[in-house]
């Protein structure tokens, strides 16, 4: 099975791009998201509740915003395997706290099991994340690209 996972929070700005991207794939696309082997979630504020998320799954692809820095344009998508996210530590590049880098690699290092082995995080290159701003305008043009890269992905790993 599959799970998609859209991360993040709308009152903060970029950060509530994944679960956005997530919604509308899901509008777009409502027969493959509706898929007897796929299941599709919103989490605001995944933290360590992300292992939980991910249970008993095969396969999952994560949307979520990511700070870039200075080399990253906004509104730009990332494609990582959860080795590539080692640099996106939560100093370096997911929105929230506990990012997805830090709660991945302690669920490996607690040998958890229950855990997919085939996990893709889809990213959106963040301008803002401060509390209460609209989404800028370059995450919001993203959106569609986001959405016609996440159905891409989820054709190719269930097999469509």
């Amino acid at each position: 099975m599959l799970v998609v996972i859209g991360l993040g929070q709308s009152l903060r700005a970029d950060d509530g791009v994944g679960p956005k991207v997530v919604e509308a794939w899901a509008a777009m696309y409502p027969e493959t998201a509706q898929a007897p082997r796929l299941d599709v979630k919103l989490c605001a504020l995944p933290g360590l509740a992300l292992l939980d998320f991910l249970s008993g799954f095969e396969m999952a692809i994560l949307v979520d915003a990511v700070l870039g820095g200075p080399c990253i344009v906004p509104g730009s998508l990332l494609l990582f395997n959860p080795a590539d996210l080692e640099s996106f530590s939560s100093a370096a590049g997911s929105a929230h706290g506990w990012g997805v880098a830090e709660t991945l690699k302690l669920a490996e290092t607690l040998g958890r099991d229950d855990i997919p082995n085939q996990i893709r995080v889809l990213g959106i290159a963040a301008a803002q994340v401060d509390l209460g701003l609209e989404m800028s305008p370059e995450v919001q043009a993203a959106v569609p690209a986001a959405v016609e890269k996440l159905q891409e992905l989820v054709a190719e790993m269930i097999g469509e």
